[in-house]
């Protein structure tokens, strides 16, 4: 019989032959056709079935000698198929046989005969197994045999092959099982979904009766509930307004009888008639005193107070009430004490005192500043700045066609209409965010129930930005117009225009994989380049190429638009002007070493040379924030009336809804406003009356070591172009000036052109599982606009392996399905799923919620440290952080989520009513994932397995040297906010790894190393886990130093 290479060369030579050509794929292709055909015939009429071939004459006479040449394996029956059919044949042959009383002994004998055999078989297996181990044992001992072990490594073989190959179809079963399971439950949700969304274009009329029925059944116990008071009103009223009038026509008839009748002698029973009425007037008139009088002596009585515990707090009425009204004394009394005990700096008469001011700083302290460059604008400068009364005078239509984009709404339009995919190029305060979704809702794009997507990278964002747009469109928010963010939905079922974060229009793709319920989608702030926005282009690219119809708004507000365009096979890219007027740019003269000292310094050298106009201060985070906004304020408290009145504002993410609201009222008369914010304000938010622009030129960015997996959050120097869009915010209403806190040469030398995209820089763990979810599985040949590193993507799919999320094929199992409807971390998501095996899905989801509001449950004023620390210390359970977080929500819940309650134990009230709310959330979403709800009633022991269950990925150990990660050995600390600080329990669990001043593991729980093997017997192997301070010294006799010689 031909080799495999000998027989590929003749049939190419043959070819040549018959045909005139030959190729090496043809022949392997024929001859691969010839090995799967049982006779020559079937390969003569497969050739024939190809049309490629004339299979007359020579062609069919090559076709059967090559049929003949091909070698083919005979066809052997696997043993464990060929054990099975032998035992149906055995059992039908039974049925056959008619049972006898005498054949019970001969059938007992059969049986046990079959069973010496099967159990000498195993027997022999079990033999084999062991020779063949011996065997390779000694294999580099007995070289001399290799024949022989050949010879029972080949027995071996067959006699392990049918037990390796029902493992093998076993496994493969379990996950053809656990895939159908997956997609039934996925099928499930998106049935439960269709069934909760209500569309009102599509109700039924039997829907439409019982809805109709219902709102008239509710307004007839309204209407019955409101008659009888009002028919008590309406009484009242009638009667005192009879009374006035019956009292003016007796006095008018008395008036008339007095003018005509007054000189006539009128009769005795006239004269009774005419004393009756005026002692009726009389009594009327006194009557009426008597009510003035008791009034009056009211306002001078003591009244008891009416219960208002529990009772909505009504709002102060400001409209100035009589003098004489009661309880007028009272309020003016509580009014002088609360203007007497509020704190309030500045002069009031500001105005006059403008001329006597004087230069309140010293010439060493201010900063040198050299003007280097202009950006320059499309308006001449303007001195000065528009009052806010008169922004306030201006109509919202009046803004909005002020706006840049407006001129050119109709060639934008057209535009969109023209070609699918769009880049736009506007910067921030060019109109684009707020104006083009109303031009595509007013241009028809939300006809037949359709939605229009608007995506913003941050929170804050999306929610001014939806609450503008529905003040311009004079709907209310959640209507016509609403957000969508994490833990967080103001929608409806009538919302078209849909503000929401990058990260629930991915969430979107889960339910609705075509976004077929939406016409356009805008991914605004693109250049900001965050994960979800690096993994919504690539989605959204392979959406629009089977979606013609779909819309797709790329806006940037930077230059780098050309690389949008490219990676949208070459979109057009349409420009709006966004900066009105020019803006000086300042750098110092050499560079700070204390860029917040020099913050606070230049505001102030601002606020006292420059003429006026607000302040935008960028910092780095909250902490920075507040030291300087503390820093402020006691250095104007300080200089008091020696300068005007500056108003000091901070907004981050975690600052509440009221405060960052504070920011876009407008500046009172004779005051500056100073609005010290993060990144935020570079270019998610537009806050009016902003000239000066202060620039340290630092941002913090979060950086990901796969190595480790720790994720830190550093200070860095930011990009030439972050620092043009801050610079860009001073232009906005006025000729603007930019201060920079470093020198040009630093700019020019020192700064990266653009930002590292965040998709390089962080965990990948939530990404993965999303693109899993929807059905991507190659992530390598993903579409990537920058693709991340490949040790993180592959970090990401490990630990999804060892979670439970991924089969060993990659594929995604029915418990990663499930880790994908909740919105959190995997390992969070898998200690939520655990939490049903254990029992305590309750406390779990406690524990999830306080661990999703990050580090913001206890604060420490600077002058209590002592008794937030006491406060702090009285929540500590035996176990860790985690249960110490479970008490402090349940002690809350028992006081009635009071406010109170978290003021006196020093808990941020606003971090726990956040925590309630993402409680709420993922308590809904557990029937999603169809989770029951059960507690341990305080068997704590259950809760800390289940949240092992989810982060034992996350361990560490105490060695000689201190603790280190079980798998990495890399020497972590534990945080000194921690409960378990001072104790040091042998092995340990934290939430997450934070590099600051050392890597610190925060959120800490003690654990029990049995417990890995249990949840993760897959991940950890029981050496591993092999405490070496546990093993002893063997007991035997030491020998003497005699003895040793």
């Amino acid at each position: 019989m031909a080799t495999p290479a000998g027989l590929e060369r003749w049939v190419q030579e043959e070819l040549h032959s018959v045909l005139g050509l030959s190729e090496r794929h043809v022949a392997q292709f024929l001859i691969g056709t010839a090995q799967r055909c049982a006779s020559a015939e079937e390969f003569v009429q497969r050739l024939r079935d190809t049309e490629t071939l004339d299979l007359g004459g020579p062609a069919r006479d090559f076709a059967l000698r090559l049929w003949s040449k091909v070698p083919r394996k005979a066809v052997v029956e696997k043993p464990a198929r060929v054990a099975e059919r032998e035992a149906r044949a055995l059992l039908e042959k039974n049925r056959s046989y008619k049972l006898l009383e005498d054949s019970e002994e001969s059938s007992e004998e059969a049986v046990g005969k079959s069973g010496s055999s099967l159990q000498k078989k195993r027997k022999k297996r079990k033999h084999l197994r062991k020779k063949r181990q011996e065997e390779e044992d000694e294999e580099e001992e007995e070289e001399a045999s290799d024949k022989d072990k050949r010879k029972v490594e080949g027995s071996k073989a067959q006699a392990e092959k049918p037990e390796s190959e029902d493992e093998w179809e076993r496994t493969e079963r379990e996950r053809l099982q656990d895939l159908e399971e997956r997609d039934a439950f996925a099928e499930r949700v998106r049935q439960r979904d269709k069934d909760r969304t209500r569309n009102v274009l599509e109700r039924s009329d039997k829907k439409a009766y019982e809805e109709a029925q219902k709102r008239l059944k509710m307004a007839e116990e309204d209407r019955k509930a409101m008659v009888p008071e009002l028919r008590k009103k309406s009484r009242r009223e009638y009667l005192a307004k009879r009374e006035r009038e019956k009292l003016e026509d007796l006095e008018a008839e008395l008036a008339d009888e007095e003018f005509l009748f007054g000189d006539v002698e009128l009769s005795r029973h006239e004269r009774r008639e005419l004393r009756y009425k005026r002692q009726v007037r009389d009594l009327a008139r006194e009557y009426r005193a008597a009510g003035e009088q008791e009034r009056l002596e009211a306002t001078n009585r003591y009244h008891m107070p009416q219960e208002t515990r529990g009772q909505p707090a009504r709002a102060v009425d400001l409209v100035e009430e009589e003098s004489g009204a009661p309880g007028e004394e009272q309020r003016r009394w509580e009014e002088a004490r609360l203007g007497a005990a509020s704190l309030k700096f500045g002069a009031r008469d500001a105005a006059s005192q403008e001329p006597k001011y004087q230069l309140v700083l010293e010439e060493e302290e201010t900063i040198e500043f050299v003007r280097a460059t202009q950006l320059q604008g499309d308006k001449e400068p303007a001195t000065p700045p528009p009052s806010t009364q008169a922004q306030q005078r201006e109509s919202i239509q009046a803004v909005r066609c002020s706006l840049p984009v407006f001129p050119f709404r109709e060639e934008l339009l057209a535009a969109i209409a023209d070609h699918q995919i769009l880049i736009i190029e506007g910067e921030t305060g060019s109109g684009k965010t707020t104006q083009i979704p109303q031009y595509l809702y007013e241009e028809g794009y939300t006809k037949n129930g359709m939605k229009i997507a608007c995506t913003q990278p941050r929170r804050v964002a999306a929610m001014s930005v939806a609450a503008r747009v529905a003040r311009e469109m004079g709907v209310k928010l959640g209507n016509e117009v609403g957000y969508s963010i994490r833990f967080e939905d103001c929608t409806s079922e009538r919302t078209v225009l849909r503000y929401m974060t990058d990260g629930m229009l991915l969430r979107e793709f889960l339910s609705e994989p075509d976004l077929a319920s939406y016409s356009v989608v805008m991914v605004d702030e693109a250049h900001e380049r965050t994960l979800h926005t690096d993994i919504l282009f690539g989605l959204i690219k392979d959406v629009a190429r089977f979606r013609p119809e779909l819309k797709v708004l790329v806006a940037s507000a930077t230059l780098d638009t050309a690389r949008f365009s490219t990676f949208f096979d070459d979109a057009p890219i349409f420009r709006i002007p966004g900066r009105r007027f020019p803006v000086d740019i300042f750098y110092t003269k050499a560079p700070e070493a204390d860029y917040l000292e020099a913050c606070v310094v230049s505001v102030l050298q601002i606020h006292v040379t420059q003429p006026p106009g607000d302040i935008l201060v960028f910092l780095t985070g909250q902490e920075e924030i507040e030291a300087a906004c503390e820093m402020l304020q006691d250095r104007c408290r300080r200089l008091g009336s020696k300068i005007r009145e500056l108003l000091v504002l901070p907004i981050y993410a975690n600052l509440p809804s009221d405060m960052q609201a504070r920011i876009f009222q407008p500046t009172p008369p004779g005051a500056r406003k100073v609005v010290v914010a993060t990144n935020i304000a570079e270019t998610s938010l537009t806050i009016e009356g902003i000239i000066y622009v202060l620039d340290p030129g630092f941002c913090k960015q979060k950086s990901y070591n796969p190595r480790t997996g720790m994720e830190s959050l550093t200070v860095t120097p930011c990009s030439k172009a972050s620092a043009n869009q801050r610079a860009g915010r001073a232009g906005r209403v006025a000729a603007g000036k930019c201060f920079r806190l470093y020198t040009a040469w630093a700019y020019q030398h020192e700064l990266e052109e653009t930002t590292v995209p965040e998709i390089q820089r962080t965990s990948l763990g939530n990404v993965v599982l999303l693109l899993k979810s929807l059905g991507i599985h190659d992530l390598m040949h993903f579409d990537f606009l920058d693709p991340p590193p490949y040790e993180t993507l592959l970090l990401a799919l490990e630990q999804l392996y060892a979670l439970g999320a991924l089969n060993h094929l990659g594929e995604l199992t029915t418990s990663g399905r499930k880790m994908a409807e909740l919105p959190v971390d995997p390992m969070l998501s898998k200690m939520i799923l655990a939490s049903e095996k254990y029992g305590c899905s309750e406390e779990i989801l406690t524990v999830a919620a306080m661990l999703s509001v990050n580090n913001s449950i206890f604060y420490r004023p600077k002058d209590k440290v002592v008794h937030a620390d006491n406060a702090r210390v009285n929540f500590y359970l035996p176990g860790g952080d985690h249960l110490a977080l479970l008490n402090v929500y349940t002690q809350w819940a028992e006081s009635g989520y009071s406010s109170q309650w978290c003021y006196e134990n020093f808990v941020q009230f606003r971090s726990m009513r956040r925590a309630r709310d993402v409680r709420e959330q993922l308590e809904g979403l557990l029937e999603r994932v169809e989770v029951g709800l059960s507690s341990c009633q305080g068997d704590y022991v259950r809760v800390r397995k289940a949240i092992t269950a989810g982060y034992f990925y996350h361990t560490a150990r105490l060695t000689r040297s201190g603790y280190r990660t079980v798998k990495q050995q890399q020497t972590v600390f534990i945080h000194p906010n921690s409960s378990l600080f001072e104790q040091q329990p042998r092995w340990l669990l934290y939430h997450e790894l934070v590099l600051t001043t050392k890597e610190f593991m925060r959120q800490v729980l003690e654990i029990e190393s049995s417990w890995l093997l249990e949840v993760a017997p897959h991940y950890y192997k029981a050496k591993e886990l092999e405490d070496p301070h546990s093993k002893k010294m063997p007991k035997t006799v030491g020998k003497t130093r005699e003895e040793l010689g």
